[in-house]
């Protein structure tokens, strides 16, 4: 395994040294409450909070190595040797040599040894994108009897969820870019217009505006496609009485806002409609009465049944109506923790979460209203504001 020693004059960060720092610092406390020597790290979002890394090298390999005393090491392959130098403050950088006779697992424990890791309890991501099953396998066998491997896959994960005042900086700006990108979508949503070219002015006002593409390929369709929930591929002509679905995301610097509604064409318009988004935005109303601190993920969900049990609506629940909210990698904007019942997660200032209140009848009709908010010590600040009247269009 080759190592280089990495120096840039000037990476291209987007958090200055000292916040990096004083992250590594908890990490460091983190693993010490946890008695680990170290972490081994294969999400990418845990690795751009520690160290600005801004790189979709994961999809292939790439592990990050944290030690108890703020050792910091980054193994990958050759390609990824220029995202780290441009835009981390990564200094260790051990290849992987792409062999197809000796496998990432082997750089790994490699790179463990010069740390003096032999006999060490060492945390690792089990639950990550970044590790997959063939390698987790392959490191099991390897580092059997060598060190003790302890699942930790939320442990920088948890100290992210609070978000320091860069962060809600960068939320707070995708979030005017997404609201701007909501005005675009209603505006060229019309009887004969072409998804394609909604789609694609929704993608030009995003990087016109400095912003990122979603993590997630956004669910955005008229017709039958207005009721899936996931992104499908090809386009339509959005027709009259028809209805489009948007959840529409973006970010910036890779911190995500998203917001969700509906719009329908005319003339004829379902007359169930204002009673289910009435449904919606009282439902939201009353979970905004619920996004303080203290609060629990759980009770944020029971806010969103009572409104739905009021008006009739209670078979139509979703099993989850949110989950946090911040820097995301594809393919998923979803920041960790779901609003599910009976979470016990409970909600701190600085967070933020995205809730989204939505109900599809059985021949397809649906109707929906979402937005993102900031924790604070009072109400919660919205980011995103999603219309709370019928957008209806000829």
């Amino acid at each position: 395994m080759h190592a280089k020693e990495l120096k840039m004059a000037m990476p291209h960060l987007h958090f200055s040294r000292e916040e990096l720092e004083n992250r590594r610092t908890k990490a460091c406390q983190a693993l010490a409450d946890q008695r680990l020597d170290g972490i081994l790290l294969f999400s990418i979002e845990d690795m751009y909070w520690l160290t600005g890394l801004d790189s979709d090298g994961f999809h292939v390999f790439n592990c990050m190595f944290l030690g108890s005393e703020g050792q910091l090491t980054y193994v990958a392959r050759r390609v990824d040797y220029a995202n780290v130098r441009y835009s981390s403050i990564i200094n260790d950088f051990r290849e992987w040599p792409d062999s197809l006779d000796s496998g990432p697992a082997y750089s790994i424990k490699d790179m463990l040894a010069t740390h003096g890791m032999e006999g060490k309890r060492i945390g690792i991501q089990l639950d990550s994108l970044g590790l997959k099953a063939k390698l987790f396998s392959e490191l099991s066998q390897l580092l059997n009897g060598w060190c003790e491997l302890s699942d930790a896959s939320y442990l920088i994960g948890e100290l992210r969820l609070v978000k320091s005042e860069q962060e809600l900086t960068y939320i707070r700006k995708a979030g005017e870019i997404c609201n701007k990108v909501r005005d675009v979508a209603i505006e060229r949503t019309y009887t004969g217009a072409f998804e394609g070219d909604i789609f694609g002015r929704i993608m030009m006002t995003i990087f016109e505006n400095d912003g990122d593409p979603p993590s997630l390929r956004a669910p955005m369709g008229a017709g039958e496609a207005a009721t899936n929930s996931r992104y499908t591929t090809g386009r339509r002509y959005v027709q009259e009485n028809d209805q489009v679905f948007y959840e529409i995301g973006c970010a910036y610097r890779h911190y995500h806002a998203a917001q969700l509604f509906v719009v329908f064409t005319g003339p004829d318009v379902d007359d169930r409609l204002p009673g289910m988004l009435n449904t919606c935005v009282e439902a939201l109303h009353n979970v905004q009465k619920v996004i303080r601190p203290g609060y629990t993920l759980g009770e944020v969900f029971d806010a969103q049944c009572v409104i739905f049990t009021k008006y009739g609506y209670d078979s139509r629940l979703l099993t989850s109506c949110g989950y946090f909210m911040g820097a995301t990698f594809p393919p998923s904007w979803v920041d960790q923790k779901m609003i599910v019942r009976n979470s016990p997660s409970i909600l701190k200032e600085n967070m933020s979460l995205f809730t989204y209140m939505s109900i599809k009848l059985e021949d397809g009709t649906r109707m929906g209203v979402g937005e993102q908010y900031i924790v604070t010590d009072d109400e919660p600040e919205a980011v995103t504001h999603a219309p709370r009247e019928m957008i209806i269009k000829p």
